[in-house]
């Protein structure tokens, strides 16, 4: 079966830090490009982070620039977002998705793989 499987979310206070993991199983990542996504409560779900295939180059909302860090170990077959400086508005559920191409897009339909998510919730 192929598939992708967050983890790392959990609860954390405001200026805290979590590390998201993305682990693929069933292929290998090397030549997807890989997208975070969050969906609040309420809200669509949007774009987070980006990294291409190669690791070469990212890209990330303008709300997350300077906090988070994406990142990928092609030998684990995993990607990381590294989230630091977090707020309440970051709290949503996070989604990995993989993209069979090679370069960065938060255009959702061109993902070809999708996590079931993981709950961040920054509260204190």
């Amino acid at each position: 079966q192929l598939q992708v499987v967050e983890s790392g979310g959990g609860l954390v206070q405001p200026g805290g830090s979590l590390r998201l993991s993305c682990a693929a199983s069933g292929f290998t990542l090397d030549y997807y490009a890989i997208g975070w996504f969050r969906q609040a409560p309420g809200k669509a779900r949007e774009g987070v982070s980006c990294i291409r295939s190669s690791g070469s180059s990212t890209i990330y909302a303008d709300s997350v620039k300077g906090r988070f860090t994406i990142s990928r170990d092609n030998a684990k077959n995993t990607v990381y977002l590294r989230m630091n400086s977090l707020k309440p508005e970051d709290t949503a559920i996070y989604y990995c998705a993989a993209a069979n191409h090679y370069y960065c897009s938060f255009g959702q339909d061109e993902y070809d793989y999708w996590g079931q998510g993981t709950q961040v919730t920054v509260s204190s």
